[in-house]
């Protein structure tokens, strides 16, 4: 019978000296901190050696040279769980594709991942937009395949439902309040009356900020950063995605004490690597996004029935009447908006949770995943069966044309 190491669920206090930042499920993500200084040589040493002891715990990547990894995901979907039937396969070092099934849709497989520094995607994402002759937006382009994720930095409706909304509850001037969180109709221009993501004077991204990443590239780039948050529990590894390492922090909890790491890598990427201090096994994995939604209430407005996770709710100014003059209106939508911008400002904590290690052929593996924002778990994996060094078709990891 294969070997099982339990580690529970459970948020661990950083004590770092003196200082405790807490990740207890009840207390907010802690606010954003200054830049760090470069990590000490001390601390990427230190770093380097509790990364060995984890390897050598898990057995060591080394043998593996094929993975096929297959399961079940649950994923809150509103008020919903979508379940979700997948495979991964990974061939070191540098090919990654995870497949999605939806049994309760009726909709194609989905797939993500990479070979090299070519994207895998079905469907696949649009093309980079041409530049329109003698303008600043980008030309008229054919339209995206059905059911293709939104590119980065594309022209349409807001990333994240409500950016561009007037406060839950308020009144826009000849209108009846919206509902709480409520998004923009479709089609619906923010303030600047300019889409998120349009190109501004010279193909320049949003507010002049230099030049919109390619939707491919952009695409490329968030896939192998989940990949290296999912690899870091799988492997204490992430091949394919180079990383630098150092020590952080000892970290307390009831079963014990576990070491943690800050990573960084290519494209701004920050997470944290926590490692049980007497199994060595990772136990989970932390970064911090902006919040997926920022709902601006009014006075005396009850706050809304359910929150997305990740969202965040926070307090307003009074709503102008609806006949108020112009001068009271724009004052108004400016507040607002840097009400807005302070609450994107703030990033909400992710993590991700590894348990039930089990022993498959000499190396250890998680058979239980568990993804949170903030305090609110968005989705739950198991894994049913990994197969290590068997052959996969060399087609599984054909990039998108």
């Amino acid at each position: 019978m294969a070997s099982r190491s339990r580690i529970p669920f459970v948020a661990l206090p950083l004590i770092v000296g003196a200082a405790v930042v807490a990740l207890a499920q009840g207390p907010p993500a802690p606010p954003a901190q200054p830049p760090a200084s470069p990590p000490s040589p001390e601390s990427v040493k230190k770093a380097e050696q509790v990364l060995a002891e984890a390897r050598k715990a898990l057995g060591g990547l080394a043998r593996v040279k094929t993975m096929i990894a297959s399961g079940r995901t649950k994923r809150v979907r509103g008020n919903n769980l979508v379940p979700i039937e997948f495979e991964i396969l990974f061939e070191p070092p540098s090919k990654y594709v995870r497949v999605d099934e939806f049994p309760a849709e009726d909709t194609d497989p989905t797939s993500a991942g990479f070979n090299g520094d070519a994207l895998i995607q079905n469907p696949p994402p649009p093309a980079a937009p041409a530049m329109a002759p003698g303008r600043g937006g980008p030309a008229a382009g054919p339209p995206a395949a059905p059911g293709a994720p939104p590119a980065a930095g594309a022209a349409g409706p807001p990333a994240r439902p409500g950016g561009a909304t007037p406060p839950a509850g308020a009144t826009p001037p000849g209108g009846a309040p919206p509902p709480a969180g409520a998004p923009p109709p479709a089609g619906a221009m923010p303030p600047g009356g300019k889409p998120p993501g349009m190109a501004g004077p010279g193909g320049t991204g949003p507010g002049g900020r230099g030049p919109m990443m390619d939707p491919r590239r952009a695409r490329l780039q968030s896939v192998k950063q989940d990949y290296a948050r999912l690899a870091l529990g799988l492997f204490a590894d992430a091949t394919g995605y180079p990383l630098t390492y150092s020590y952080a922090a000892v970290a307390e909890a009831p079963q014990g004490r576990a070491d943690v790491l800050d990573i960084k890598g290519e494209g701004n990427f920050t997470a944290r690597l926590f490692i049980h201090s007497e199994t060595r096994l990772p136990i989970m994995v932390t970064w911090t996004t902006p919040p997926t939604n920022v709902i601006v209430t009014v006075p005396g407005q009850p706050p809304p029935a359910t929150v997305a996770p990740g969202a965040v709710v926070v307090p307003g100014p009074p709503a102008p009447a609806k006949d108020a003059p112009k001068e009271e209106m724009d004052k108004y939508s400016k507040e607002v908006l840097a009400i807005r911008a302070k609450a994107q400002a703030s990033p909400v904590e992710n993590r991700l949770y590894f348990a039930d290690y089990r022993d498959v052929d000499g190396v250890k593996l998680p058979f239980r995943l568990r993804r949170a924002i903030g305090t609110e778990t968005t989705e739950e994996t198991t894994f049913d069966r990994y197969r290590l060094n068997a052959k996969i078709d060399p087609r599984k990891f054909e990039p998108i044309k």
